[in-house]
């Protein structure tokens, strides 16, 4: 265990996603959200197969037997992707953040329902707090509808099905675990992105201007290395342990927010983003107690593909089983 590396990587890895989330945000009302898409598929791939080729890790990614599983994963993150950067355009960085936060407490709901996990008081009462947190964050929006444009109205509820969707690729990615290493579970998610997203091309996609092409760069190189950064702090420390870092994220989204866009966030939100994140937390140290398979997705992380056990995050579930 070294517990400053982890925490360093932890935090980079949270930066990295604010930072991709702010430069979709840069984009969102100039480029179409299918082109961000790509972009954020296709240039993540550069530090994603320079990360899993020098783990030697590459060899066999693309083979499986379990595609339509990939189907199921990948679709959730298109929804997900689709949404987040939708979201982004429509309404500040640091409202889209903490709307992501519920993600743990809808995957509890998600686990109690389809993987019929057994879910106590405790845990429960931590997802009803955490939800009042959201219609705290929510509350300025619903007294002043005369501000409550029909964008905001697109922009919350593509931010609340983004949260949905990342506690369903959650619930796919306990599944996938069982059989499938991390870069199996990562690159067939991205490529699936992609080909999705390709399907907008005929709906305005346009060559974007240096700029814009350096920006589309950076949001795939910053999600593809934050979501580097995200795996290997696990290997060096107990995901318990690293959990509440997660949500160093709401920091780096009201920095760039104001950095960028002069945005400055409400006293709503920021007081429903810290009920939000309490309850969020005791959902995973809850988890980790009870001994049930561990959260792995963060609200700016939507192909987190941690598997289970802390020694080795990247070999499935199966095969360390059998090593034991």
């Amino acid at each position: 265990m070294n517990i400053f590396k982890a925490v360093s990587l932890k935090i980079a890895s949270t930066m990295a996603f604010a930072m991709m989330g702010a430069q979709g945000r840069y984009l969102g009302s100039e480029v179409p959200l299918g082109e961000i898409v790509f972009a954020r598929g296709l240039f993540a791939l550069i530090p994603i197969v320079l990360f899993f080729g020098w783990r030697g890790q590459l060899r066999g990614a693309l083979r499986t037997n379990r595609v339509s599983a990939h189907l199921v994963r990948g679709s959730f993150s298109v929804i997900g992707t689709f949404c987040t950067f939708g979201a982004l355009a429509r309404l500040p960085i640091a409202d889209v953040t903490a709307i992501a936060f519920i993600a743990p407490l809808i995957t509890v709901v998600f686990a109690a329902i389809f993987l019929k996990e057994q879910v106590h008081a405790y845990r429960w009462s931590a997802v009803a707090i955490g939800f009042s947190g959201v219609i705290l964050m929510l509350s300025p929006y619903f007294h002043d509808h005369a501000a409550l444009t029909t964008s905001m109205i697109i922009g919350l509820s593509l931010a609340l099905l983004n949260a949905f969707s990342s506690g369903g690729a959650t619930i796919q990615i306990r599944r996938l675990t069982a059989t499938e290493s991390s870069s199996a579970i990562v690159i067939f998610m991205t490529l699936i992105v992609m080909a999705a997203s390709l399907l907008t091309a005929p709906f305005g996609w346009r060559w974007p201007t240096d700029f814009e092409l350096a920006l589309l760069v950076g949001i795939g190189i910053s999600g593809g290395l934050g979501q580097m950064l995200f795996t290997e702090s696990y290997r060096y420390a107990p995901a318990s342990f690293l959990a509440p870092f997660d949500y160093t994220a709401m920091l780096w989204a009201f920095l760039l927010g104001f950095w960028m866009f002069g945005e400055v966030p409400t006293p709503y939100v920021v007081g429903g983003a810290v009920i939000v994140a309490g309850a969020g937390i005791f959902v995973i140290l809850r988890e980790r107690h009870l001994g049930l398979k561990r959260l792995r997705d963060t609200p700016m992380s939507p192909i987190s593909t941690m598997a289970d056990d802390e020694a080795d995050p990247d070999a499935p579930i199966a095969v360390r089983a059998k090593s034991r």
